[in-house]
């Protein structure tokens, strides 16, 4: 599986010794310097974590994250020198996952990187929601261990919406993050596919926002 990381740092040196080890770790990795570009490059793609830093050229790392989580709940950890404890909330109450202060060692960075995608179930071998079990690394669905016969975008819609159970999926976010920004489609695409996809599910679990999108509500443990 091809993940992929969005690291916003404008230290030039940092950015490349950041972006060296992640591409050594097997990641894939765009790198930008200022807060402008990142924000364009996090709307033309689509990434499993974005490593972000507070001070920036043009958006800050604060601003960013507000727009990011607009959009969907991908990851984030804030990298800063700013280790006052003002900063660090600000970042927690925005929805940052993860939070680590300069300077800091490499190898402990990518433990956390590893760690916010496991959590997000970018690196688990299964993702369970309910009676459901999804297995990424093959595209296999199961409800109560029977096998769902999916097609591979109904397969990577259930993915997504369950990997951001709780949070409303808005169409244009599922058409990019299923189909990707070049696909030359509307929400018509997204809602055959959802249609087909709960004719094959034993529950209902998808539901329809009015004119918003879809979502699966967390299910209480």
């Amino acid at each position: 599986m091809d993940i992929r990381i969005l690291l916003v740092e404008d230290d030039v040196n940092i950015n490349n010794t950041v972006k060296t080890f992640l591409l050594e770790a097997g990641y894939s990795v765009d790198a930008c310097l200022d807060g402008d570009e990142a924000h364009r490059y996090f709307y033309d793609n689509t990434y499993h974590l974005v490593i972000l830093d507070i001070m920036l050229p043009g958006m800050s790392g604060h601003e960013l994250l507000t727009e990011f989580r607009k959009l969907n709940n991908t990851p984030v950890l804030m990298i800063t020198a700013l280790s006052d404890d003002e900063n660090q909330i600000r970042a927690f109450d925005a929805e940052a996952d993860d939070y680590v202060t300069k300077p800091f060692k490499i190898k402990l960075l990518l433990k956390r990187v590893e760690a916010l995608l496991r959590r997000s179930g970018v690196l688990a071998k299964e993702i369970n929601h309910g009676g459901f079990t999804l297995r990424p690394e093959d595209f296999c669905a199961y409800y109560n261990g029977e096998d769902i016969n999916l097609t591979l975008r109904e397969f990577e819609i259930l993915l997504l919406l369950i990997q951001n159970k709780g949070r409303t999926m808005a169409h244009e976010t599922i058409l990019s993050r299923v189909w990707g920004y070049d696909f030359d489609a509307d929400g018509a695409a997204v809602h055959t596919h959802i249609k087909n996809l709960r004719s094959k599910l034993p529950e209902n679990i998808i539901k329809n926002v009015r004119g918003v999108g879809y979502r699966i509500e967390v299910v209480a443990k």
